[in-house]
């Protein structure tokens, strides 16, 4: 196989310009004007004929349509946060890409462009995938890589397999690939709870039930839950971020809230730990005296890693990039790739991105930087997938 990060190298600029732009330009959800714009004049400038499959996603093949096909993707969408990395080219509107799904973005218009040099050697179809709203900022519950293959992503032609990559600054270092064999980002659910009391006086609170002191207890109850109900070999968070209740010092009130995220390796977990959350909440409410109820919103399935395939892909990638990917822990956060990786047999590598000796901030952090040095590494390794697998399985 031929040397594809050498040829990426050659393609830093560009990509780092596309990066730097996407990075001054971030947009949420499914609602991503400039955003696609962008992305389909520089895959247009390609030769490429994009086409926008759903409101901020598009879609765009090379190669020929009579052989398999091969799905790459990258996330668009950016998250509603302030910028306070100081950079040059830091984003002012309120928005910040804060995931590196500019990152993402550049690297596959860089793998676009090398697939197109090498498109004579394609026994079949790449198929490239840009997609909005894989943050579920936008409301209602289907999000953007579930809505593209409701659209039809998967179809016309067939996808046979996929990958996709996700930059990671805190578990893997500068440079370093890492794919999971089976799980590799945990499922995720939003856990509403709700609790009902009977509001009084606060210098009388025998004559109520007081929902902060219920939610309190379900919080600790649901800790408690994690330590005796999950194996010590099984992977799970519950986390809440959110509890709220009451508007004054001296009155209980009506109502409580807590809201809080549900991570589990696989989907027998899930299940399990739905069922036993939803067991506690009702329990200790109404061991005080009230009730409440917990729903589970816009809950997402694990991303799974087909064992096989990423045995092969890794090979593909040692061979093209030099870089031989570490089988590593699941992602403890989660990513809509999960729907194409339910649909068809795939792979989601993590890419080391953190700056060499600088603190490393976590996703999602408003501080956060990426060494943009890693996308020539990132473009090869889509390419590398993505021929490699068509020189096997294609025409």
């Amino acid at each position: 196989m031929q040397d594809f990060l050498a040829e990426a190298q050659g393609l830093a600029d560009s990509m780092t310009a596309d990066r730097r732009w996407l990075h001054q330009h971030p947009e949420v959800g499914f609602d991503l004007p400039e955003t696609t714009a962008y992305v389909k004049a520089r895959l247009c400038e390609m030769g490429y004929a994009p086409t926008e499959l759903v409101p901020g996603g598009l879609v765009a093949t090379v190669g020929r349509t009579d052989g398999p096909c091969y799905l790459l993707r990258a996330d668009m969408d950016a998250l509603p946060l302030r910028e306070e990395t100081g950079l040059p080219f830091a984003s002012t509107n309120g928005n910040m890409h804060a995931c590196g799904h500019d990152l993402h973005t550049a690297m596959l218009l860089g793998a676009a462009r090398l697939l197109k040099d090498h498109e004579d050697e394609l026994g079949g179809c790449v198929k490239l995938m840009f997609q909005p709203d894989e943050e579920a900022t936008a409301p209602g519950e289907l999000l953007g890589g579930q809505s593209m293959i409701d659209a039809g992503l998967l179809a016309d032609p067939t996808v046979g397999a996929a990958s996709a990559i996700h930059v990671n600054t805190m578990e893997h270092p500068l440079g370093t690939v890492g794919a999971s064999r089976g799980t590799a980002a945990l499922s995720i659910d939003d856990v509403d709870v709700r609790v009902t009391g009977r509001g009084t006086h606060g210098a009388s609170p025998e004559q109520g039930v007081d929902p902060i002191n219920i939610a309190c207890h379900i919080h600790i109850a649901l800790q408690e839950l994690l330590a005796r109900e999950v194996s010590p070999y099984e992977t799970a968070c519950l986390t809440f971020g959110l509890i709220q209740g009451g508007s004054a010092a001296n009155i209980i009130p009506e109502e409580a809230r807590l809201l809080g995220t549900l991570r589990c390796a696989g989907e027998d977990q899930r299940a399990r730990l739905q069922a036993a959350i939803r067991r506690t909440v009702v329990g200790v409410a109404r061991a005080f005296g009230g009730e409440a109820d917990v729903r589970f919103l816009r809950g997402l399935s694990n991303v799974w890693n087909d064992p096989a395939l990423t045995d092969e892909l890794c090979g593909y990638v040692a061979e093209g990039t030099g870089v031989e990917p570490h089988d590593c822990l699941p992602l403890s956060g989660s990513d809509d790739f999960c729907a194409v990786s339910h649909a068809v047999p795939s792979t989601y590598f993590l890419l080391g991105a953190a700056p060499a000796g600088e603190r490393p901030w976590p996703l999602h952090s408003s501080h956060i930087v990426f060494d943009e040095a890693v996308m020539p590494l990132g473009a090869a390794l889509h390419v590398s997938c993505a021929l490699g697998w068509l020189r096997r399985h294609g025409v």
